[in-house]
């Protein structure tokens, strides 16, 4: 079988399938996902790693994973401050689609014109991104020393548009941790080298840090004022690291 084309090839699909069943183990386990989150993440994750790569798909669960564990992190000490969207830290539908849904496009677009490698590198942005700013939320916000991103002026934690320290060193790992993985996806689909790869990753990682101060300036812009939703904030910001990496690549995609 082959492992390492993208696309609809046998071994593609094996393994794909394989890791999403693993997914919704893991989710039923440990409460990662509700009900229709599992629903929507398998449908999704089963889409990504047919249409794109296997690896594609361990990049999402990466991304899932390590969010479920910041999420938990710390996680009585949040819910008595009133900053967790759930009692047990467990994921929905929307969080989902508002985080699946552009690298969703972004493999499908890949499979169409039949342009995996750039693919890749467009995909691990999007991913990069949603892992920058839930690690920045998870952990940012039990951090006291908070400013506004617009004003800089100090702002209570957990408000749209709040930055700090601690948060701002959780974006920064969050988007290393994929620029890591996606280098890794490349040398098994491509062969490529790390040399070749090394300065590629360090863009998916920096995008994954730029596109969190995108969603912090959108959230205090328009999320506070009722123009936007918390979904659509995650979504316009992952659409905007993506962007960025088109213009990066030069890709006709």
């Amino acid at each position: 079988m082959d492992f390492t084309s993208g696309g609809l090839v046998s071994g593609n699909i094996v393994v794909t399938t394989m890791l999403i069943f693993a997914l919704v183990a893991a989710s039923l386990r440990a409460r990662i996902l509700d009900g229709q989150g599992i629903f929507a993440a398998a449908l999704l994750g089963f889409f990504v790693g047919c249409l794109g790569h296997w690896t594609w798909l361990l990049m999402l669960l990466c991304f899932l994973l390590s969010s479920h564990l910041a999420t938990k992190w710390r996680f009585d000490e949040k819910t008595a401050r009133g900053l967790n969207e759930s009692t047990d830290g467990h994921r929905g539908w929307i969080n989902v689609a508002a985080n699946g849904g552009m690298p969703a496009i972004v493999a499908l677009l890949a499979f169409l014109i039949e342009d995996w490698e750039h693919g890749l590198w467009m995909f691990a942005a999007a991913v990069s991104v949603a892992t920058s700013d839930t690690w920045a939320s998870e952990i940012g916000c039990l951090d006291d020393r908070v400013r506004m991103i617009t004003t800089l002026k100090p702002c209570e934690a957990g408000v749209n548009g709040g930055f700090s320290p601690n948060g701002q060193l959780a974006a920064a790992t969050g988007g290393i941790l994929i620029g890591v993985t996606a280098l890794i996806a490349s040398l098994i689909m491509f062969s490529t080298t790390v040399t070749d790869g090394i300065l590629v990753a360090g863009v998916v990682a920096g995008l994954g840090f730029l596109g969190c101060q995108i969603d912090s300036v959108l959230g205090a812009v328009l999320e506070n004022r009722g123009l936007l939703t918390k979904g659509s904030v995650n979504a316009l910001s992952i659409i905007a690291g993506v962007a960025l990496m088109w213009l990066y690549l030069g890709t006709p995609m």
